[in-house]
């Protein structure tokens, strides 16, 4: 017999692939429009944009598709909290892009930590090099390009599952690196019973496989979703005491062009580093 908890967490994702599935329609239709009048003005983009879902990711059309991550269920709208972070580093975005994943060069071996160094504080994590080397390696070269210096975090969420999106250089849901990852570590022993509980860091993607990019989520409670993202780090303690401040100030209402819930918290890191221990 279904429990009302199993039977609350089924109602929960069902909802959220139906979200995904309108989201994913609309911006389809709207690919296909700005084509058509790039096309009329003879103009030529270099690039194609990728969707992501964090919670569950999607990504469309072809290989050449940038990662970025388009993420979770909306979160529910709350009044505005008093903003409880910091104001950003002096800086700027780096407009960086790769033809393609770098090679592998981390020692797999070896302990790796990574530092989001947030206008809210910041948040130490350890990293799974050996069970996810792919990513934690593009985590290490991305990091070390300044590639997520000056970012925002650009999704909360609030309803269904619990986490912060971050990753992304436009803030909009639509960044990559220029490149794809291969999905690794879904058989991971923490993800019990299509969960990914708090601490847990993973890839957003496009809801295809291996279409991981520089999206990424910090869960801040135990979220339902099926075991489809790269699980490679875990938050530290402090880092928890963070993502719970910033989640504590709650989200916006969804973006109407983008679908985002931005957080209520300005939350932006000033500056992320990897290192080995």
């Amino acid at each position: 017999m279904v429990s009302q908890e199993q039977r609350r967490r089924q109602l929960a994702r069902e909802k959220f692939l139906r979200q995904q599935q309108r989201r994913t329609s609309a911006r389809r239709k709207a690919r296909m429009r700005n084509s058509v009048i790039a096309s009329v003005l003879g103009v030529v983009v270099i690039g194609s944009v990728a969707l992501y879902t964090t919670g569950v990711l999607k990504n469309d059309d072809d290989k050449k598709t940038s990662a970025g991550a388009d993420a979770s269920p909306s979160a529910s709208p709350s009044s505005k909290a008093p903003d409880p972070c910091e104001k950003p580093a002096a800086g700027s975005v780096k407009k960086l892009s790769w033809k393609k994943e770098p090679a592998v060069t981390i020692d797999t071996s070896a302990k790796y930590t990574m530092t989001l160094a947030t206008t809210c504080g910041d948040i130490d994590m350890s990293l799974k090099a050996s069970a996810a080397p792919h990513t934690v390696n593009s985590f290490d070269f991305l990091a070390g390009k300044g590639y997520f210096d000056h970012t925002k975090c650009h999704r909360l969420t609030a309803e269904g599952i619990f986490v912060l999106q971050c990753g992304d250089p436009t803030a909009t849901g639509s960044g990559g690196p220029g490149y794809t990852l291969p999905d690794e570590n879904l058989k991971d022993k923490s993800l019990k019973g299509n969960v990914y509980p708090a601490g847990t860091v993973a890839m957003a993607n496009t809801g295809q496989k291996h279409t991981g990019g520089s999206q990424f989520f910090l869960v801040y409670k135990d979220s339902p979703l099926p075991p489809s993202y790269t699980p490679f780090g875990t938050v530290s303690d402090a880092g928890m005491k963070v993502l719970k401040k910033i989640a504590a100030a709650g989200a916006q209402a969804a973006d109407p062009t983008t679908g985002n819930t931005a957080p209520n918290a300005t939350v932006v890191i000033n500056k992320a580093t990897v290192a080995k221990s």
